[in-house]
């Protein structure tokens, strides 16, 4: 009798515990369902989805393109390889440092260093535009097409002072670039870096514009760099800078680094600076750039406020020149020219050298506690040989 009670029990547990199973699996089914069923609340026709101004609102929904192939293709005829080359005498040792002050030069023998660039294309007539440290010194210069075409190259001419250089090739069925219009351009623009990184082939980066107008960088004498954190590495110097729609915004220069890799600071030369170069040393053969003829100082702050007026200090003026024949004299303060006062060295440039050779300026200043006024006509500044 007792064991038929055991049974029992033992069945009635299981039948409960069965039951209550079936139950939780009927509750949480069904509770899965009301979960996964969307709530939809119906949106008025004039009414926005975001909390954004209408403005920003719409920009949300004008995505950039997937992808930049069609920019790239566009201009990536236009950019070439520059590879140079140039003999240099290279010493060897003795092994003995004493033995080497002597026979130094004697054991130096001749070798063949070279390097490589990029370049870009502008006119069907061939000509190119690098930048100037890229050929410097080389004596021989040969450029390669993206389609695989190589040439010989000859230097046209050349600006130091904005590391701009122009080259020629003969050659037919050439891709120029197309130039964009910069006043177009702002910071936070998608920008695509193509070059010749390392010598590897033809490479483009992406980044953004990161800055306008940088100068005071203290690379060249004449900086007015766009700053972008596209990828731009050795041999990248010379390439084009473009933007989404393929043209070209810059010429690719420089980095910041430390290292010698990028590091997202990179500098290009705006696109109308170089179109400007080129055309000088195509019409002149050089650019032509006003000239002073001065040397001079910034005002220290403590001299500015100790005397109350801003300006720059002459410290020598170059014998027939422009700031001589004017009666300038080294002490004089130099507070404005041409109505535009007058702060650092940098504004000087800034206001002189876009003039021609044989311009005239009228320049304000104060010599020995007198205002005076005088008239200076330009000269060509002297080519640099940097």
């Amino acid at each position: 009798m007792k064991k038929e009670i055991s049974i029992l029990f033992y069945v009635n547990a299981i039948l409960i515990g069965l039951l209550i199973a079936c139950l939780y699996i009927f509750y949480t089914d069904r509770q899965a369902r009301t979960e996964a069923t969307p709530v939809t609340t119906p949106v008025p026709a004039s009414s926005s989805t975001t909390n954004l101004p209408p403005e920003e609102s719409q920009n949300t929904t004008q995505a950039g393109p997937v992808s930049y192939a069609n920019a790239v293709n566009k201009a990536a005829n236009a950019v070439v390889s520059i590879y140079t080359a140039k003999t240099v005498q290279r010493k060897q040792s003795t092994g003995n440092p004493f033995f080497d002050q002597f026979l130094g030069q004697q054991l130096s023998e001749p070798v063949i260093q070279t390097g490589s660039g990029s370049g870009v294309i502008f006119n069907n007539d061939g000509y190119i535009i690098t930048n100037y440290h890229v050929i410097k010194d080389a004596q021989q210069m040969r450029v390669l097409l993206k389609d695989g075409r190589d040439y010989p190259a000859t230097v046209v001419g050349s600006d130091p002072e904005t590391d701009l250089a122009v080259l020629r090739i003969i050659a037919d069925k050439l891709t120029p670039i197309v130039l964009s219009e910069m006043e177009t351009i702002a910071i936070g623009d998608v920008a695509l870096a193509i070059g010749n990184p390392f010598g590897v082939g033809q490479t483009v980066t992406m980044g953004i514009i990161s800055a306008t107008g940088r100068d005071r960088v203290g690379l060249n004498t004449f900086e007015n760099f766009i700053q972008t954190d596209a990828a731009i590495n050795p041999g990248n110097s010379g390439g084009a800078l473009i933007n989404a729609n393929g043209h070209l915004i810059g010429i690719n220069t420089a980095i910041f680094s430390r290292s010698g890799g990028s590091n997202g600071i990179g500098f290009a030369i705006p696109a109308n600076m170089a179109k400007d170069v080129l055309e000088q040393i195509l019409e002149n053969g050089q650019v032509q750039r006003g000239w002073l003829g001065v040397e001079a100082v910034n005002m220290s702050p403590t001299i500015r406020a100790r005397i109350g007026i801003n300006g720059i200090v002459v410290t020598g003026i170059y014998r027939d020149g422009p700031a001589d024949t004017a009666g300038l004299v080294p002490g004089d303060i130099i507070t404005n020219i041409n109505g535009i006062d007058i702060t650092s060295i940098h504004d000087v440039l800034k206001i002189i050298t876009p003039n021609n050779p044989g311009d005239t300026v009228t320049i304000n200043g104060i010599r020995n506690g007198t205002q005076f006024e005088t008239n200076a006509t330009l000269a060509q500044r002297p080519l640099s040989s940097s």
